[in-house]
């Protein structure tokens, strides 16, 4: 299949791009820049050059693709949620133009958005797709998102929204920072570290949308975790033996980390505790189910990852 994707050199969207080109899709990437359009071309891709705040930027290449995966967000400080939402409207639009006539192609097309499990805020008890959501403040602009996406669905286009837990693997994303502090000597853990993080391996969110995209059946919201339901504090202590000097931890008191870091601080002290039925059901089955199980593998990879 054609499929047009975005943030392809992203941490969730690399990982993406590599399955969507092992699986056999022809891939054609959104990129910012010449740079970053050779990594695309490097992994099986078909870079375009563009921005997401310019749709008219890649509306020709959203045009006649089959479907759509939006793994992209702009962090710039005029960005944010409003680019992203016009982004979303020029792929909805994108999704409903006729086809080309004499085309092979599935039945309907698939639009696939990135979303996120801060959506549901605190979540103590376990919290399948179906569970209402309360985001916290860096979440709140997703169930508008979220809606766009679903409302969109039709007997031409179905509609994908998949909640990511926090994801790890590589040189990137939270846990990644954790390995970077605990390498430096120093981890800071907002709160007392006994909130739960619901997590997924890179590689196994990856292989999600692969079958979401491939599962003409698939359509909704899915959530994407391993289920280990690890606390900060199991990361933190199980990774201690493979440093060369064992990191010293101190516990940063909710309102000092806001006072610092802002709203961020709010997710990364969010006790949650998420399962995946609906991904489950179609035969998703993460490889990994734990960072602390895996301590050591992952650092090595994390180590790998930023050279």
């Amino acid at each position: 299949m054609r499929i047009f994707l975005t943030g392809a050199t992203g941490y969730i969207g690399a990982a993406v791009l590599d399955a969507m080109v092992r699986a056999g899709h022809d891939v054609t990437a959104l990129v910012r820049t010449n740079e970053k359009a050779k990594q695309v071309a490097r992994r099986g891709g078909h870079p375009v050059v563009g921005n997401l705040a310019d749709p008219e930027s890649f509306k020709g290449a959203a045009d006649a693709q089959d479907g759509y995966v939006h793994a992209a967000f702009d962090h710039s400080a005029n960005g944010g949620p409003v680019v992203e939402k016009a982004a979303l409207e020029a792929i909805v639009a994108a999704a409903k133009r006729p086809r080309t006539a004499g085309t092979a192609a599935p039945s309907k097309r698939f639009i696939v958005y990135t979303s996120g499990v801060w959506i549901l805020g605190k979540t103590p008890e376990p919290a399948a797709e179906d569970a209402p959501i309360n985001p916290i403040a860096m979440a709140s602009f997703r169930p508008a998102h979220e809606h766009l996406i679903l409302d969109a669905a039709s007997d031409q286009l179905r509609t994908i929204v998949v909640r990511p837990g926090l994801v790890y693997g590589g040189g990137d994303g939270i846990v990644g920072d954790i390995f970077k502090s605990a390498n430096n000597g120093l981890v800071r853990v907002i709160g007392d570290g006994n909130n739960h993080w619901p997590l997924v391996y890179e590689r196994d969110l990856a292989d999600l949308y692969a079958r979401l995209v491939g599962r003409e059946d698939a359509a909704g919201i899915y959530h994407a975790n391993d289920e280990g339901d690890e606390r900060v504090n199991d990361i933190v202590g199980a990774i201690k033996p493979y440093l060369q000097v064992r990191p010293d931890v101190r516990y940063v008191p909710i309102d000092e980390a806001r006072h610092k870091i802002g709203a961020y601080a709010e997710a990364l002290a969010l006790d949650q505790v998420v399962r995946s039925p609906r991904a489950r059901a179609l035969g998703w089955t993460p490889t990994l189910h734990s960072v602390a199980g895996n301590a050591a593998r992952l650092l090595e990879e994390w180590r790998a990852g930023r050279n």
